[in-house]
């Protein structure tokens, strides 16, 4: 199961704190966390899955090594098209806050079916809203599960 969590690159402690339970739950559940592979949320996000011991893929926008939490750098050198192949390469994508580069991630997995969970994140029908991080990435999880299922 491979789950995408997306957000913004600056946000507030709380946000942070939130992406990397969710990093962290995705990884002890045996889940293989994408991020974008840079600051902020996915940051946060990648801390969490790795401290757990989990493996965390950052797909770059471009030539750089990203985050040090990263075990895998994808570095595609495609400024805002790499959130393509991002969500394309997830079961479910789970958003933390996030900005407009978010909404673009959120709307490629919608128009693809990709499962969408929502923390303190945008608004979006088809997206499914989470009370709290372990709640979202237990929902993704599952979600991401049930897709593998369905296409494997």
């Amino acid at each position: 199961m491979q789950v995408a969590v997306c957000g913004a690159s600056v946000c507030d402690d709380e946000l942070l704190a939130a992406a990397e339970t969710i990093g962290r739950t995705i990884a002890e559940h045996g889940g293989i966390l994408l991020t974008g592979g840079r600051s902020g949320v996915m940051a946060a996000a990648s801390r969490g899955a790795q401290k757990a011991g989990g493996v965390v893929v950052g797909v770059l926008p471009d030539l750089s090594d990203g985050n040090v939490h990263l075990t895998v750098r994808i570095r595609t050198g495609m400024g805002h098209a790499r959130n393509v192949v991002l969500v394309q390469s997830a079961d479910a994508v789970v958003a933390v806050g996030g900005e407009f580069g978010t909404l673009s991630e959120l709307a490629v997995a919608l128009k693809e079916g990709i499962p969408v969970v929502c923390y303190r994140s945008w608004d979006l029908p088809g997206v499914v809203h989470a009370p709290s991080p372990e709640a979202a990435a237990l929902a993704g999880l599952r979600a991401a599960r049930n897709a593998a299922r369905r296409s494997g």
